[in-house]
C-alpha cells in the first residue's frame, strides 16, 4: 500500500513480530509511535542546536571579548568535533546494551552541564574545555536513529529517520538565527553588555535541553513491546500469539537457529532433495505463502518474513566479537566513508560558513552573515528527509533492491563533491551566485546523510545500534579531518579553498567503496 495523507496523523498499521510502525504519524504525538518521532526530532534538534551555539558568535563577539586568533577559533572548532567522534561510538553499544531512550536522555542532561558552564569562560583554554563538554551533545544523533529503528519498520525507516535526523540537523539553521537574535536584543534592548550578553544566551539552550531530556524519559517507552529488557520474551510471545509457536527467540538475548516443525526455513526451501517433486514443490510453496493474519491495525505478512524478522531483526546484547565484526567489516567502512563525506562535510562547513559570508561580504556584519549561514542548516528541513524519501520509494517500488538505495547514497556523494569544487574555485563574491550554489550543494550534500540511514538499518539489524554508532562517529570523523583542512587554509582563513579540498575528497571516497555490496552475503533479516 503506498502512501496516503492520512498516514500523517492516524494510528499506523503495525508489524505482528515487532510492532514497529509501517507508516509515520508525524503530526500525531498522542500515538505512542507519534510521540516517539516527535521526541526524536525534537530531542536531536536541540542537542544540535546547543552543539552549535558558539559559531553564530564566534566569529566577532566572542573572539573580541575573549582575545581569541583565527587559529584559536578553528581549533575549538575542531576540539567541538572530537568529543562527540568518542560519544557516538561508545553511545552506538550503549544503545544495544541499556535501550536508546535512556542514552538519549542522559546524553542531553548530561550535556546540559556544559552548556550551564559556558557562561564562565575566560580564555582560549577554558573555551577548549566547554566545547569538548558540549560535543557530548553532537552523540544524540546516535539513539535518535537507532530509537526510530526500533519503532518503524523497514518500508518506511529511511523516511522516519531522514526526518528526524533531518529536522535535527536543522538545528544548526536555528542557532545561526537565534543565537545572534537573542544576543543583539540583549544589547539593544536591555542594555547589556556585549560580554553580558554572548554568556547570557546559553540560558535558552540550557532551559530546552533539561525540559526535553526529562520529557523523553518520562513520557516515551523504549520499544513497541515495552521495556527494553523484555524485547526477545515479547517477540517470542507475538509469534505464538499468531500460530507460530516454537523456540525461535532465545529470551536472553541469543537468537536461535530452529523454526517451528510446520514452517519451512528459507535456506531449507532451496536444498532441501523432496523440492524435487511436484507435489513437495507445492507443499512448500503452499507453506510459504500462508499468512500471519495481523489483529487490528497490524499487517498480514508471510511466516517467512515473520520468521525472519524474529530471527535477524532483533538486537542482540552486544558482544566483543560482534562488536568487532561489524567495526572491520567492509560495510561497516562503506558506511563510515561514506558519511564521513556527507555528514562530516556538513558539520565542518557549519562551523565556518558565517565566517565564509563575514569575509567575502564584509557589509553584511555578524548577524546578517549568521543569517544567511543558517540557510544552510535549515534546509535539513526538507533536504535530509529528501534522502530517505528517495530511498524508501526506491526500495518499495523497485522490488526492495538495495542495491538501488546504496547508489542512491553515491550520487549524493559525487554531485556534492562535484558542488563542493565549484564553490571552491567560484570563491563568490556576488552574494545571489554564493547563496544559489550553497543550497544546491545542500540539496544533495544533507540529501546523502538521509540516503545512508536509509540504508543503515537494514545491514546489521541484530546490531544496530554498534553500527549507528559506528557510521555516526565515522561522521564526526569526517568533520574533525575537513575541519583540519579548513584550519590549515592560510590559517584558517581561506575558506574557498578548504571548499575544493573537500570536494576532492568527497568524490575520490565515494568511487573507492562503490564496489562494496550493500548486505553481508547470506545474512538473514534486513532485505
Amino acid at each position: 500500500m503506498g502512501f496516503q495523507a492520512s498516514d500523517l496523523w492516524r494510528t499506523p498499521v503495525l508489524n505482528p513480530v515487532n510492532k514497529k510502525a509501517r507508516s509515520v504519524p508525524v503530526f500525531n504525538p498522542i500515538d505512542r509511535h507519534g510521540r516517539v518521532f516527535f521526541f526524536s526530532w525534537l530531542g536531536f534538534m536541540l542537542a544540535f542546536w546547543a552543539w552549535y551555539t558558539f559559531p553564530p558568535l564566534l566569529p566577532v563577539t566572542i573572539k573580541k571579548d575573549l582575545n581569541l586568533t583565527s587559529e584559536q577559533v578553528a581549533n575549538s572548532n575542531i576540539v567541538s568535533l572530537t568529543a562527540t567522534l568518542l560519544v557516538r561510538f561508545v553511545a552506538g553499544p550503549l544503545c544495544d546494551l541499556l535501550g536508546s531512550r535512556r542514552v538519549f536522555s542522559l546524553i542531553l542532561l548530561v550535556g546540559a552541564i556544559p552548556i550551564g558552564l559556558a557562561p564562565l569562560i575566560k580564555d582560549a583554554t577554558g573555551l577548549y574545555i566547554i566545547r569538548f563538554f558540549i560535543g557530548i551533545l553532537g552523540g544524540a544523533f546516535v539513539p535518535c536513529q537507532v530509537w526510530c529503528t526500533g519503532w518503524f519498520d523497514k518500508n518506511v525507516v529511511g523516511t522516519a529517520n531522514a526526518l528526524s535526523g533531518g529536522w535535527g540537523n536543522a538545528g544548526g539553521g536555528i542557532t545561526y538565527f537565534i543565537m545572534p537574535a537573542v544576543y543583539d536584543s540583549l544589547v539593544h534592548r536591555q542594555g547589556r553588555t556585549p560580554s553580558e550578553a554572548w554568556r547570557i544566551t546559553f540560558m535558552v539552550p540550557l532551559v530546552c535541553l533539561i525540559a526535553c531530556g526529562l520529557g523523553l524519559w518520562f513520557l516515551c517507552d523504549d520499544t513497541p513491546m515495552g521495556n527494553w529488557d523484555d524485547r526477545h520474551a515479547q517477540v517470542q510471545h507475538n509469534l505464538e500469539e499468531h500460530g507460530l509457536p516454537g523456540d525461535i527467540v532465545n529470551v536472553t538475548g541469543t537468537v536461535v537457529d530452529r523454526v517451528p516443525s510446520h514452517v519451512t526455513a528459507p535456506d531449507e526451501e532451496k536444498t532441501s532433495p523432496a523440492a524435487d517433486s511436484t507435489s513437495d514443490k507445492e507443499e512448500v510453496a503452499s507453506s510459504d505463502d500462508k499468512k500471519v493474519h495481523g489483529f487490528d491495525h497490524e499487517a498480514d505478512i508471510s511466516r517467512t518474513e515473520a520468521i525472519e524478522t524474529a530471527q535477524g531483526e532483533i538486537v542482540v546484547k552486544p558482544s566483543l566479537k560482534e562488536g568487532l565484526g561489524v567495526c572491520f567489516s567492509l560495510h561497516g567502512l562503506f558506511h563510515v566513508a561514506t558519511y564521513a563525506c556527507s555528514f562530516g562535510g556538513e558539520l565542518a562547513i557549519n562551523s565556518i560558513l558565517s565566517s565564509f559570508f563575514l569575509k567575502n561580504f564584509p557589509y553584511l556584519g555578524q548577524t546578517n552573515a549568521s543569517n544567511y549561514a543558517a540557510i544552510f542548516g535549515f534546509l535539513n528541513f526538507i533536504t535530509r528527509p529528501l534522502g530517505g524519501v528517495v530511498g524508501d520509494l526506491l526500495y518499495n517500488n523497485f522490488g526492495r533492491s538495495l542495491w538501488l538505495k546504496k547508489a542512491w547514497i553515491h550520487v549524493c556523494g559525487l554531485l556534492t563533491g562535484a558542488l563542493l569544487i565549484l564553490i571552491g574555485f567560484l570563491d563568490p563574491h556576488h552574494l545571489p551566485t554564493m547563496v544559489g550554489l550553497i543550497v544546491l550543494m545542500a540539496v544533495f550534500h544533507e540529501a546523502g546523510n538521509g540516503a545512508n540511514f536509509a540504508l543503515v538499518p537494514h545491514v546489521y539489524p541484530y546490531a544496530n545500534g554498534i553500527l549507528s554508532g559506528l557510521t555516526g562517529a565515522g561522521g564526526n570523523l569526517g568533520g574533525v579531518i575537513f575541519a583540519v583542512v579548513f584550519r590549515y587554509m592560510d590559517g584558517g582563513t581561506n575558506y574557498a579553498k578548504g571548499f575544493w579540498v573537500i570536494g576532492i575528497i568527497h568524490i575520490a571516497l565515494n568511487l573507492a567503496v562503490c564496489w562494496i555490496p550493500p548486505l553481508p552475503k547470506g545474512q538473514i533479516g534486513g532485505h
